[in-house]
């Protein structure tokens, strides 16, 4: 989780070294342009939003505890844990992202410059905000019990198969004769002659 509170940023309880230069937020509408033949106008076409870009940049100096290089390796733990291959949503709590309705954000970029009169590094962290998908999915209960045509098809197989449960029950009344291999036989022949017959 990141909060930033009177220019101190915290990521997941730690909060992130060096002084915090400035915090930048920014929406954009996407836009196509269009070309028509003949029109020295492209036409432009509204398709959505993009997700928000929040940008922070630190400066970094020696501390009598810690190098400069130092702090920037507890940035860049922040930003990849060992074993981490896939950035992971993280929650941003500051009245600049706030105003802006972003409250989930990927940890997108991490880049440091080091000026050559000066002992510090400039150090820039780009967040992206993170919109979760929702896929929508039915249940084939649901389904079922709503379609009109499911439940109909399911009452005329009913009856089918009571028409057929009659028609087979008078066929078994029937006299329908005896197996080939018992022909009057006692059970002893008869398994002799199954033993028999090619398979």
């Amino acid at each position: 989780m990141i909060y930033t509170e009177d220019q101190i940023v915290k990521v997941n309880g730690v909060v992130l070294p060096g002084l915090v230069k400035s915090i930048e937020v920014k929406e954009s509408a996407q836009i196509d342009e269009q070309e028509v033949e003949g029109s020295a106008t492209k036409p432009k076409q509204a398709t959505g939003y993009e997700d928000a870009k929040v940008n922070i940049e630190l400066i970094l100096d020696d501390t009598p505890t810690q190098t400069k290089y130092q702090r920037l390796e507890t940035l860049r733990a922040i930003f990849r844990t060992p074993g981490q291959s896939v950035p992971k949503p993280i929650s941003i709590v500051s009245e600049d992202t706030a105003a802006h309705g972003v409250d989930k954000v990927l940890f997108k970029g991490l880049t440091h410059k080091m000026e050559n009169k000066k002992e510090q590094l400039t150090v820039s962290l780009e967040f992206w905000e993170y919109v979760p998908q929702t896929i929508q999915t039915t249940s084939s209960s649901s389904r079922s019990s709503s379609g009109g045509g499911s439940s109909g098809g399911s009452s005329g197989r009913t009856q089918q198969q009571t028409a057929l449960s009659s028609g087979y029950h008078k066929y078994l009344q029937t006299s329908r004769g005896k197996s080939p291999a018992v022909d009057d036989a006692s059970t002893a022949a008869a398994l002799d002659k199954i033993s028999q017959m090619p398979y």
